[in-house]
């Protein structure tokens, strides 16, 4: 593939949003596919295309269901609106953050925008930054497209070698980067957002910083 196309295809973006409990990060990827809306809807939220392109999924995957991610998060799903998004808890290792997903039409296509929204007063996200939740979107998303440009799924032991790979290795590589600039945009020093961006592409590729 041509890595720096598929980083680039995605549009990143890193902000901010009041909370009741605090102030809290929000991490917004977007990007547009080759599909109508229906099949871009039917591949988010029917669990055996979901485990096609992301991971296997198990629960009940309607309004007020709770769902479990194999391996990974699991959560609520707190709003559906067919075919435009949903919105959904992601509870992960003891801490609770919220993605929200929509989709609208993009010119001849289907565009995705998913936002994670996370609380920022933890160390997690002072080492790590918002390369902590995009580059697994990132990833994510590259599975998303080959899904829908051929079909094709993806098993966890696939994704996994293939990330090892020193192609996959150039691709996290280029999402940290990325997000090191949406960090910046955002009002981040640029040392400080590159510094985070690091550690968490070591944590990825298992390198040292």
């Amino acid at each position: 593939m041509d890595v720096h196309h598929e980083i680039a295809a995605t549009r990143r973006t890193v902000g901010s949003r009041t909370l009741e409990a605090g102030e809290a990060a929000v991490v917004t990827l977007s990007r547009a596919f080759p599909t109508d809306v229906a099949d871009l809807w039917s591949a988010c939220t029917e669990a055996d295309r979901i485990g096609r392109w992301f991971l296997p999924v198990s629960g009940e995957l309607r309004l007020g269901g709770q769902y479990q991610l194999e391996g990974n998060a699991g959560g609520t799903v707190t709003a559906c609106d067919p075919p435009s998004g949903f919105d959904a808890t992601w509870e992960f290792g003891g801490g609770v953050s919220w993605i929200e997903v929509r989709l609208t039409p993009d010119g001849d296509g289907a565009r995705f925008t998913l936002t994670h929204i996370a609380h920022v007063d933890d160390d997690h996200w002072r080492i790590y930054g918002p390369g902590a939740a995009g580059i697994g979107w990132d990833l994510g998303l590259l599975g998303l497209g080959l899904h829908l440009g051929t079909g094709a799924g993806v098993t966890p032991e696939q994704a996994e070698e293939w990330s090892a790979s020193d192609e996959g290795r150039l691709f996290v590589l280029g999402s940290g980067r990325a997000w090191a600039e949406a960090s910046v945009a955002s009002g981040m020093e640029r040392g400080e957002a590159e510094a985070r961006a690091d550690r968490t592409v070591a944590f990825y590729t298992g390198a040292e910083v």
